[in-house]
Formats: C-alpha cells, sequence, structure tokens
C-alpha cells in the first residue's frame, strides 16, 4: 500500500511537472501587426521603407524609418516606423569603433498618435504628478520601445530615457527628446500622406 501512495505522488508531481512547463512555453509571434504581415508565407510581400531623419545621442543615433508592407496575394497594406538604435561606445574605456548593439523596433501605424502624445506628456512632467519624493512615468509600444521620466527626488532635474526593450535604459535631455517626437510625428504625417 506504501509504494502504491508513492507511486501516485510521483505521477501527481509529474503531471504538474509537464502542466507548468506547457504553460510556460512561450511563442515566437511578433507583437506587431505590420511584423505578422511580413510573416506570411505563401505570398508575395513587398516591403517598403524610407528614411526619416535621425537623432544624435553621444556617439550613437537614433533613426525614423518610414514603412509599408503589403500581401499582394491577399490585398493588406500595413504602415509602421520603425526606430533604431546604433553607434559607438559612449564609455570612454572601449575602442572608438566599438559597436553599442543595434536594436531596431517597430510601432504599427495605429500606435503613432498615443506614441507622440506621450512623448509630449513625458517632455513636460513635472514633479506635482505625484505627491511622493520620487516618481516613474513611463509608455510602451507593443513592440517594448519604452520613454521613461524618473526622479528619486523632488530636487534637481527628471531624467528621461528611451528603452529598447530588455536592453539598458538610454538617456536622453530634453532637447534629444523633443527632436526624436519631431521626427516621429513628420514620420506620422509621412504616412498618413501615403494612406
Amino acid at each position: 500500500m506504501r509504494s502504491y501512495n508513492l507511486i501516485t505522488l510521483v505521477c501527481i508531481g509529474a503531471g504538474l511537472l509537464l502542466a507548468f512547463s506547457a504553460g510556460a512555453q512561450t511563442t515566437n509571434t511578433p507583437a506587431t501587426i505590420i511584423e505578422n504581415l511580413e510573416q506570411q508565407t505563401g505570398t508575395v510581400i513587398v516591403k517598403g521603407f524610407s528614411v526619416v531623419g535621425s537623432v544624435a545621442i553621444g556617439n550613437a543615433t537614433i533613426t525614423v524609418r518610414n514603412k509599408v508592407s503589403r500581401d499582394i496575394g491577399h490585398g493588406r497594406i500595413t504602415y509602421a516606423i520603425a526606430v533604431g538604435f546604433s553607434g559607438s561606445s559612449t564609455d570612454g574605456g572601449s575602442p572608438p569603433d566599438s559597436l553599442i548593439p543595434k536594436k531596431t523596433l517597430v510601432i504599427d501605424g495605429d500606435e503613432l498618435d498615443s506614441l507622440v502624445n506621450s512623448m509630449d506628456y513625458i517632455e513636460k512632467i513635472t514633479y506635482d504628478v505625484t505627491p511622493l519624493t520620487g516618481f516613474e512615468a513611463s509608455y510602451a509600444t507593443r513592440s517594448g520601445l519604452r520613454f521613461i521620466a524618473h526622479s528619486d527626488r523632488r530636487q534637481g532635474g527628471i531624467q528621461m530615457f528611451i528603452q529598447f526593450g530588455d536592453t539598458s535604459r538610454i538617456q536622453l535631455n530634453s532637447t534629444q527628446l523633443t527632436l526624436l517626437r519631431n521626427v516621429i510625428t513628420q514620420a506620422k504625417a509621412a504616412l498618413d500622406v501615403i494612406k
């Protein structure tokens, strides 16, 4: 009887482990509409792109491109922007030609109004946003592009950052954030013209 109970417990434990591991599996389904369209098979996909502008961040550059992808077989068209980061190391201890990892994230056209409005809010945020000493305000797109305002205390400046998914935050000054918002606004306006 005792060995029967032990076998039963082992079987239940194995079943639970399988259930938890099956639930923890993730898929590689893209988060954006345009990336899903571009992964279609059995049809011709035409991808159009053009550079709208860029903003210098130290020895690095953030570039904004417009994207239009068309599924010829099904007559579907999607619009987006791609925000990319690339450049040289800025830590001073690395060779000048060492590269910061390149990263590009796509933002669907239907997210652009919200993105621009959120960047404007983050750019103008003040300590009045909360009665507490510190705060963090952030906005994230489906693909994981994140804009952040952060302050630990009510003295000094509010720090602003851009973050590409799980990478380290990249600090922006207010001029850089304004320039980047302007380039994204230009990209949106250019897409609106061709829709």
